[in-house]
């Protein structure tokens, strides 16, 4: 039986996938550099700055004694961005007092570094469903290892086949599956609804475990 949920941030709970994006190319822009698109959704999406920096490093030669003032460039700028377009989500904020009021719990498990974290939980009127909300600081491996969501299984009090993860990306779905808990799959931040968890929790309970 599923007894609690947790979710991703960027691309479940916030549409932020974008934000990342423009953040890190107008950082390396400033070196010359950047991320194509395609390259963004089918190699970097959903892991660490850091990660990203140093398979760009290993990629395409950037000298690796840039990473931390790429890195703060860029946190810096992302948390411009949250500041003009972060803005509460009536369905997710729906979604989520509902299943409070059902008895589940709810947590978060992120690969962004807290301060972003904290900011876009406030910013979306998100945080104060949530019993804790974990980021890569909390783990020494992010995603897509299982580190995450064991720790935040662990943080619960339940074992992971007693929850249920809220993932978009294939760096996600990996920790959860490793991780052993329950999945739903979602393509954007629209997906995640009351009525779409809700339906999931239902199969799981159920049986129905893919």
């Amino acid at each position: 039986m599923i007894r609690a949920v947790v979710f991703d941030m960027d691309g479940v709970l916030i549409d932020a996938k974008d934000w990342h994006y423009e953040a890190l190319n107008r950082a390396l822009a400033l070196f010359g550099a950047q991320i194509e698109r395609a390259d963004h959704l089918a190699i970097y999406d959903g892991l660490p700055t850091r990660a990203k920096l140093e398979m760009l490093s290993q990629r395409t030669g950037l000298p690796r004694r840039l990473h931390a003032f790429i890195n703060d460039l860029k946190q810096s700028y992302t948390l411009e961005l949250v500041h003009e377009r972060c803005r509460p989500v009536f369905a997710h904020e729906y979604a989520l007092s509902r299943l409070r009021e059902r008895g589940y719990r709810l947590a978060l498990a992120s690969n962004s570094v807290r301060e972003s974290v904290d900011l876009m939980m406030s910013r979306s009127a998100l945080g104060g469903y949530l019993d804790f909300s974990l980021c890569n600081a909390d783990v020494a491996r992010a995603k897509p290892d299982p580190e995450i969501y064991l720790l935040a299984s662990e943080r619960l009090g339940l074992d992971p086949s007693e929850v249920l993860v809220v993932e978009d990306n294939d760096n996600g779905i990996a920790a959860a599956r490793a991780a052993g808990t329950h999945l739903l799959v979602v393509g954007s931040v629209e997906d995640v609804t009351f009525a779409a968890i809700s339906a999931r929790i239902a199969e799981v309970d159920a049986g129905v475990v893919a």
